[in-house]
């Protein structure tokens, strides 16, 4: 879901914007920062590209199956009228 190589990134980017002084404790800074972003990301509603793709093609399934019982039904309807 998550991908923990980019909070990584993340983490260390932040640590390597830290000026010198401070730098001496850049690796557990690092890793509260990837905690932290960790935790965030973990509140938001979100939900995979993968698990997304899958929906998008189910809902592109489930359309046509849709659009073809609305011929039928139309089919139906107009034998009926006659």
């Amino acid at each position: 879901m998550i991908n923990p190589k980019k909070i990584e990134e993340v983490a260390k980017q932040i640590s390597d914007n830290l000026p010198n002084g401070v730098k001496q404790m850049a690796g557990e800074f690092e890793e509260k920062s990837k905690q932290i972003i960790q935790n965030q990301l973990m509140k938001l509603d979100v939900v995979s590209r993968e698990e997304f793709e899958v929906q998008q093609h189910v809902l592109l399934r489930t359309r046509e199956k849709l659009e073809a019982l609305q011929a039928q039904v139309d089919e139906l309807a107009a034998k009926l009228t006659k």
